[in-house]
């Protein structure tokens, strides 16, 4: 079987934006009216016709990129503050120190034994869904495969723990400023808007994640046999296992770190709820964590600065996805041609019913997934669209961007993904393998996307 392999994020980006610009010569230029309508600018259905297009040629093409990022400035400058302030709190090793802790508490503790797939499931959930936990789940496969296979259970059950528990938590986010905070924020929305039902949403997510884990790691431990990587696990008890012999345990600075990480969020939804933060405001909180983390964790001012600086560089990627992907956005407004694209999809994904329509719409979301990876990225390309085209088919901007979040649901599966190639590459599971084993918890995924996205849209959720 040939390997699939796509171009990557920045060539299919400048490729989309080639396309754009070839379409700038083809696609008549369009326009609707809209008006304001609780503070946000709606678009008219009823008022589209076409105007003077103008097609963008090479020099436009080249620079649209510029244009996006000047554009997505104050997005891209939050998602490289927010990444920095992420990394020194990684760094104070508290997190870490939590991990083992409660991995550690096992060995002595049947309820720890018991509790530990729910407890640590739902931790890495809470990470997707507040602080955006994505590739940084990837190192724990190294700890979480190892203790997997010592409490008799199966790699699969290692990788899935960390793995699959922060991806449900990302796709159900309700405080990921990645993902929700730069969606709503794109589509016009008060940021953690509409927190209530996605807290549902993630609650009800992250139970499914965990009864089925809790499932197929009780089956697997009765039947080691059945377990898809029963001779791969062999090999590698074989090999040695987890030692946890060097921690002592979570010390008070490593605790005083995550009661500051708690009270930072605790002070992000109380000022978006009273006071309106945006995106400004919020990124000045996490700039303020970073500074406290940094000295009550201990750390140096070059230790702190060189954890922020490599935090943000590690996001470096993701703004210039932003960039191009705000560049396509650049192109057809320049060109008079987005409300053309959007007249031209209504048909597509409009229906007598607007649950249908957002079921449209996370379609969509999820076959552009399987392309576009970074959450991030996604949401700079595509909700300038989805916004007003939930306008145009009576679906409210809170479930389009619902839409937008339960395409991630497809990520733990897609071959295209480097977050899952990698993490299988470290647990030395074959794609094929984990595919195959995916696939029911997949469906159930699919299930409970269309119906979690039926009642927000019945409701005009706002």
């Amino acid at each position: 079987m040939k390997k699939l392999k796509l171009p990557n994020t920045y060539v299919l980006l400048f490729l989309i934006l080639a396309m754009i610009a070839v379409a700038t010569w083809l696609v008549p230029g369009g326009k609707y009216d809209t008006h304001l309508v609780n503070g946000k600018q709606v678009v008219d259905p009823s008022t589209f016709r076409y105007i003077a297009s103008n097609p963008q040629g090479l020099a436009a093409l080249m620079m649209a990129p510029i244009k996006g990022f000047a554009e997505a400035a104050l997005i891209i400058g939050f998602v490289l503050i927010v990444g920095g302030a992420f990394n020194v709190l990684h760094k104070t090793e508290a997190i870490d120190a939590m991990i083992k802790s409660i991995a550690k508490a096992h060995t002595r503790s049947p309820f720890v034994r018991a509790a530990l797939i729910p407890v640590f499931i739902t931790l890495f959930s809470l990470g997707g869904a507040t602080f955006g936990m994505n590739e940084e789940a990837i190192p724990f496969i190294l700890i979480f495969v190892p203790l997997a296979l010592a409490l008799g259970y199966d790699s699969v059950v290692g990788v899935s723990i960390p793995f699959l528990g922060s991806q449900v938590g990302f796709a159900a986010a309700f405080l990921n400023p990645f993902n929700v905070g730069i969606a709503q924020g794109i589509a016009g929305v008060p940021v953690f808007s509409g927190m209530g039902y996605r807290v549902l949403v993630w609650f009800i997510a992250t139970l499914a994640t965990v009864l089925f884990m809790m499932w197929y790691a009780a089956r697997v431990k009765r039947h080691p046999t059945l377990s898809p990587t029963y001779a791969l696990d062999q090999e590698k008890r074989a090999e040695g296992g987890i030692d946890f012999s060097g921690f002592t345990g979570m010390t008070l600075r490593h605790k005083l770190v995550l009661w500051l990480f708690a009270a930072t969020l605790g002070a992000m939804v109380f000022g978006v709820i009273e006071f309106g933060w945006f995106i400004e405001e919020i990124a000045a909180l996490f700039l303020v964590m970073a500074i406290l983390a940094g000295l009550l964790g201990k750390l140096t001012t070059d230790e702190t600065v060189g954890a922020f600086v490599q935090g943000a560089r590690d996001l470096v990627g993701t703004a210039l996805v932003i960039a191009l992907a705000r560049g396509t956005m650049v192109l057809a407004r320049d060109a008079h041609i987005i409300d053309t694209m959007l007249h031209g999809l209504t048909p597509l994904v409009a229906s007598s019913s607007p649950v249908f329509a957002a079921y449209k719409m996370f379609g969509i979301q999820s076959v552009i997934n399987f392309f576009v990876h970074s959450g991030t990225g996604q949401a700079a390309l595509t909700m300038p669209l989805m916004a007003p085209l939930a306008d145009l088919v009576g679906v409210t901007r809170q479930t389009a961007i619902l839409a937008y979040q339960f395409g991630e649901f497809t990520t733990p599966m897609i071959p295209t993904s480097g977050i899952t190639v990698g993490v299988l590459a470290l647990a030395r599971i074959p794609w094929l393998t984990w595919a195959k084993w995916m696939i029911p918890l997949q469906l159930i995924y699919l299930v409970l996307a269309l119906a979690l996205l039926a009642p927000p849209a019945l409701m005009n959720w706002q």
